[in-house]
């Protein structure tokens, strides 16, 4: 198999020894019925490899259908994978085919499997053994053939020890496994992606295409990129539509890098983490959006404090404008704050820890909850792509930190 027509076909960009072997794997499995299971952060791409799997099996003539899991609630899940009956539950007016039925003879990709509910696993968990299924509301066994392609964000080790997925189920999906590498350990392939995303806007919207200096491309390349070809997508979209300077610098390209999505120092610092402990790994993460996002408040104090000084006729005023530090009284900064900052400036973040941490995890990550939903006024989809976790997660968190008002 020629993988350069395989990824000209799909859209595909990238040459890294990783992403190569994922898409190998996935032609190899291809014509066999077996279960797979794509793993691999937010924003990898994941989203391509049920496709391909689909397109070169036997089953390509028949229905391709993609399921978000994360975005069903809880209560209708059941209804949209296996149907249900006329009268079923309030609002079932009439008898409905759910997606297994109705891709039967084809594939399903279920996208998010983590988040599916367990009653639900016990129902996906049947029809992967035996290829039967029931309709919410009625007893009649319904048979069906399909192929199951499954992808997932987290670890789902991680989630079979805390007790919200089945280990059977696990085993059932991940006969084939895939894992999709994220983008800063693709570090060759960033800048074609970044030039193909502002050809594209470019072509969109008949404006020159955007280049990066050379300077401003080793920024690009030592990005951590937490969102991964997502947010480098967003990046590209954003400087291309906003910037009137076609080529860009560094100075430009540092206001579209936000620390607090992975400070700079720590991508070069930082080892990949074991796929293992993605959770712990997700809520470090958080907690260190937490960190950097206090020191942008506490940035912006002192410049507030300095402005205020230097206009007010009391104060005689000596030192240099932009030395903050020296402008404040000692009194001015609360010291677990300072704590906070020295974490920040730290060069080696990931391996000092904060002697005397002012928050608890738990109280972390409530508050960047809700900075989060206050910023997205109340909107639990924005908040949740904000955080780059699914709403369904975002949805257990809350209730986890009891957050009922922001």
């Amino acid at each position: 198999m020629d993988l350069q027509s395989l990824k000209q076909r799909f859209g595909i960009i990238g040459t890294s020894e990783a992403l190569n072997r994922a898409l190998e794997i996935a032609v190899k499995v291809a014509p066999t019925d077996l279960s797979v299971l794509v793993t691999g952060e937010s924003g990898v791409g994941k989203e391509f490899f049920p496709q391909v799997i689909h397109a070169y099996s036997s089953r390509k003539h028949a229905q391709y259908i993609a399921v978000n899991c994360g975005a069903i609630p809880e209560g209708t899940i059941d209804s949209e994978l296996f149907g249900h009956e006329k009268g079923a539950f309030t609002g079932a007016t009439e008898a409905r085919k759910g997606y297994f039925e109705v891709a039967d003879g084809g594939t399903i990709f279920l996208d998010e499997v983590a988040e599916l509910p367990h009653s639900t696993q016990v129902r996906l968990l049947r029809v992967l053994q035996t290829g039967e299924f029931m309709r919410v509301g009625s007893s009649k066994v319904l048979k069906t053939n399909v192929r199951v392609v499954a992808a997932t964000n987290i670890s789902l080790q991680a989630a079979i020890t805390d007790g919200r997925f089945r280990e059977d189920l696990y085993y059932r999906l991940n006969t084939v496994p895939i894992e999709v590498p994220p983008l800063r350990e693709r570090r060759g392939d960033i800048y074609l992606l970044f030039r193909k995303f502002a050809a594209d806007v470019a072509l969109q919207y008949r404006m020159p295409s955007i280049t990066l200096s050379d300077e401003a491309r080793q920024m690009l390349e030592s990005y951590y990129w937490r969102g991964n070809i997502r947010q480098l997508k967003n990046v590209a979209e954003q400087i291309s539509a906003i910037e009137e300077a076609r080529v860009i610098t560094p100075q430009i390209l540092s206001r579209y890098l936000p620390e607090q999505d992975g400070m700079k120092s720590v991508s070069v610092i930082s080892t990949p983490r074991s796929r293992s402990s993605n959770d712990m790994g997700d809520e470090r993460e958080l907690l260190y959006k937490v960190l950097f996002d206090m020191k942008s408040d506490i940035n912006d104090l002192k410049r507030m404090l300095a402005e205020a000084l230097r206009k007010s006729p009391d104060v005689s005023y000596h030192q240099p404008a932009n030395d903050y530090k020296a402008l404040l009284p000692s009194s001015a900064i609360d010291k677990e704050y300072e704590e906070v900052e020295q974490y920040a400036d730290s060069e080696d973040v990931t391996n000092e820890p904060l002697s005397r941490p002012a928050q608890t995890k738990a109280d972390a990550q409530r508050e960047q909850i809700i900075r989060a939903l206050r910023n997205n006024n109340g909107r639990r989809r924005d908040a949740a792509r904000e955080l780059f976790m699914s709403e369904r997660t975002l949805y257990r968190k809350m209730k986890e930190l009891d957050i009922t008002e922001f």
